[in-house]
């Protein structure tokens, strides 16, 4: 199992709009790809020297094949989206991560 990991930081100007979007659109449309198992959204409890909101999306996967497929056939397209909507008030990182054990 695999992780993909989305950690974003939102200006306040945007901060309603953006999570709004997030619950509302972008994670249904991720989720509707059909590469992911589940998805979870968590608020980041650390004060940004840059000042803004930090969340980290948590998107499942089952395989790295299935989450190259996601990069090939999806990411340009949602990824873009969310550029056209937010611009320059959002600064996204990603990583992946690989579940070694769950207890």
């Amino acid at each position: 199992m695999y992780i993909y990991n989305v950690t974003t930081n939102i200006d306040e100007s945007i901060h309603e709009q953006w999570l709004s979007w997030m619950q509302k659109t972008h994670i249904p449309q991720m989720m509707a790809t059909g590469k992911f198992t589940n998805a979870k959204m968590c608020r980041v409890l650390i004060e940004e020297e840059m000042g803004g909101f930090t969340y980290s999306v948590q998107y499942a996967t089952t395989s790295k094949e299935t989450l190259q497929k996601y990069y090939e056939e999806d990411a340009p397209k949602l990824r873009q989206e969310g550029l056209n909507l937010f611009a320059d008030k959002m600064l996204a990182f990603r990583t992946e991560l690989e579940i070694v054990s769950e207890h």
